[in-house]
């Protein structure tokens, strides 16, 4: 497949973020958005999903991490959207059990094109942290409808927090991983009966 790279910027008067994406890397990470737990997410999606992130956020963190959460899933899809091109040759489907300790979560992911996230998590506690948990129910909205992706999202277990969200990051990486491969069997074929994503 032809090379999967993307660089995106998404200026606002509450943020403004820069995102370059290597799909096919090696999960190396370079990231500053002020947000330190976050931080930690992404790091799992890059060192489990082999993919190589360049991340650059400043945002009003000052009010508090929300908009800098929500706009980095926003743009990160914008990313993904754009470095996997027009899909063909590619797994497209992905799914990851991971646990740690306790805590067991499942991923599901479809690049369908047609956005939407099915979400079923109950975190233990409502911040990790000083990290708000129910931003991340923004990241992962803001990734799906501008990625174009359909992805389940599932805690099966836990009683710590840090370790439901990691499984869920950690999982999410995995999943992508899988759908992004290439399938040989697929070289040059488009995924779907439809002819298109």
């Amino acid at each position: 497949m032809a090379e999967r790279t993307a660089s995106v910027e998404r200026n606002t008067l509450e943020t403004q973020i820069k995102v370059s994406v290597n799909l096919d890397g090696t999960g190396q990470l370079n990231i500053d958005t002020g947000v330190p737990f976050l931080e930690h997410m992404i790091d799992q999606i890059a060192r489990h999903g082999l993919i190589d992130m360049d991340i650059v956020a400043k945002g009003d963190n000052h009010i508090d991490d929300h908009h800098t959460v929500e706009d980095l899933g926003i743009t990160l899809g914008q990313a993904f959207a754009k470095a996997v091109g027009d899909k063909k040759g590619m797994t497209r489907y992905g799914h990851a059990y991971v646990p740690l300790d306790e805590a067991l979560s499942r991923v599901v992911i479809d690049f369908s094109g047609r956005p939407g996230l099915f979400m079923d998590v109950e975190y233990t506690r409502a911040s990790i942290g000083r990290f708000d948990t129910q931003l991340f129910s923004e990241f992962f909205h803001g990734f799906v409808n501008h990625a174009g992706v359909t992805m389940h999202i599932d805690n099966l277990k836990g009683y710590n927090a840090h370790h439901q969200a990691e499984t869920i990051f950690k999982a999410f990486g995995r999943a992508l991983r899988m759908a992004l491969a290439e399938d040989p069997r697929m070289a040059g074929m488009m995924p779907s009966t439809k002819g298109s994503l």
